[in-house]
């Protein structure tokens, strides 16, 4: 995150959609009003690199949310296919350990420099935000879920990844061990003035923005709005504010 940047360009809008044309309509409403968007597993298997073309055609910075997990051979290919999507953003999992994190951070670069385009922030998915400490020892994981977190996010870093996915809950506990420069993207995020839905406990992007996050995941609360645009510019503002 440079200081040039504005405070619009800290989010990403997801893309969670297998309706190509829903995708474009949420995407072209929002460029110039959020910094960039986000597809994932649903938008890719569906409409593949030719639908992720599509969507960056309109000139807006891409997170390629595809969360590969595999041998470090397979991940470094994989990698390699991702760059010519022109990601700005590109995340594997942490848990697939130091050899294979290497191997896409070196993928990246080789496969960058070769076809002449930007090398993707490479950021490690550390624990799903749908698993806890239950979920953790059902695989045989003793540490508890932040523990383990900060566990990860310190291995990403040693193995040259430029930051991780987190939840605003371990923002602050991940700054202190990986500093500022490292990257921290938090999803789930919701305004205070969004309706709660099935959340229990909100973060409010200004709050997500003190603790420390560099990137914001913001969806419903933004092309759910009566006025998509105007939630972007207000969800913005709070950021702006936050920054100081």
């Amino acid at each position: 995150m440079t200081s040039q940047q504005q405070p619009f360009e800290r989010i990403f809008i997801p893309l969670d959609t297998p309706d190509l044309e829903r995708a474009l309509e949420i995407a072209s409403s929002l460029k110039g009003l959020v910094g960039g968007v986000k597809i994932g597993k649903e938008f890719f298997t569906a409409l593949g690199p030719e639908g992720v073309a599509r969507v960056t055609e309109l000139g807006m910075p891409l997170f390629a949310d595809l969360k590969f997990h595999d041998i470090p051979n397979t991940v470094a290919g994989a990698v390699r296919s991702a760059v010519h999507l022109k990601p700005s953003i590109l995340n594997i999992h942490a848990q697939g350990g130091r050899a294979m994190m290497i191997a896409a951070c070196e993928a990246a670069a080789e496969e960058a420099a070769k076809i002449g385009v930007a090398v993707p922030l490479i950021l490690g998915v550390t624990v799903l935000t749908s698993l806890d400490d239950q979920d953790l020892n059902d695989i045989g994981v003793s540490d508890n879920t932040l523990d383990h977190v900060k566990r990860l996010a310190a291995l990403a870093q040693e193995c040259g990844l430029d930051g991780v996915v987190c939840s605003a809950a371990e923002i602050e506990a991940l700054r202190k061990i990986c500093g500022a420069e490292f990257k921290l993207l938090t999803p789930g995020i919701r305004p205070s003035w969004a309706a709660a839905g099935d959340q229990k406990r909100i973060v409010t992007p200004g709050e997500a923005i003190k603790r420390g996050a560099d990137y914001l995941v913001i969806g419903r609360p933004i092309y759910g709005a009566d006025d998509p645009a105007e939630a972007a510019r207000k969800i913005a503002a709070e950021i702006d504010e936050a920054l100081g």
